[in-house]
């Protein structure tokens, strides 16, 4: 079995944006009243010719302003949508945390949820049934999780995400800005789920702003703009250059 549980080659991802806005209102109402005018696509690249791997039990922390194409490379990873060119591999149960509760249901209940997600993530019901009591407990949603999911407001519908995806037993762990998960004191908790499953051999691609929360989750960072890879290297090397 090899040790590189992903492998990013040569990945660069386009989207195609099909309202212009050097197209003026008025020559697209002109146009459009005589049937010529047709929108001209733009091209956005949101990330170009990234290449990285990473090794079983390591943490990579992924950086960059907002439009650097972090979290588009997370979505890559996750296999939600596919890149342009180049190719990913990845090896292991992975369970991407990019927008949780992705997947829910919004006429089911929470509980009824948990047994759906799982299913998607390969869980068998008796599996999903012994791990029902952890994900209740630390979603802390007590007796809401009998209601459906379409009643939580963001805050319950990020709780019941995390709980079960860090309880699906990830051998990957993609997590994107996971400090938008409810209050202070349960971000600090999931913070701590996060250490635990470190310590336990899980490897981690964490999306963070905070340098110092990437220094104390990870081994290795990268650092990303405008869908570049600009700067990568080992967290202590980056903890020098910020002090």
């Amino acid at each position: 079995m090899s040790d590189n549980v992903i492998v990013v080659e040569h990945v660069s991802k386009e989207f195609v944006l099909h309202h212009n806005a050097q197209d003026s209102l008025k020559k697209r109402v002109v146009g459009l009243v005589h049937k010529r005018w047709r929108p001209k696509p733009h091209i956005f690249q949101a990330l170009h010719d990234v290449s990285l791997t990473v090794k079983r039990g390591e943490a990579l922390g992924l950086m960059g302003h907002n439009g650097s194409g972090k979290s588009t490379l997370l979505t890559l990873i996750a296999g939600i949508i596919p890149p342009t060119s180049g190719r990913i591999i990845t090896h292991g149960r992975l369970v991407p945390m990019i927008a949780l509760g992705v997947g829910f249901s919004p006429d089911l209940t929470g509980e009824e949820n948990i047994y759906l997600n799982a299913s998607l993530f390969g869980l068998k019901n008796r599996e999903t049934r012994s791990l029902l009591p952890k994900i209740l407990e630390f979603s802390e949603l007590g007796d809401f999780i009998y209601e459906p999911v379409k009643n939580y407001s963001s805050g319950m519908y990020a709780r019941l995400g995390f709980s079960v995806a860090v309880h699906l037993d990830p051998e990957i762990l993609l997590a994107d800005e996971i400090l938008s998960v409810g209050d202070a004191d349960f971000q600090q908790k999931c913070l701590a789920r996060i250490e635990e499953l470190r310590k336990g051999g899980m490897t981690l691609l964490f999306v963070s702003h905070q340098q110092n929360q990437v220094a104390q989750f990870c081994n290795r960072y990268m650092r990303m703009e405008k869908g570049h890879v600009v700067a990568s290297g080992n967290v202590s090397d980056l903890y020098r250059q910020v002090t």
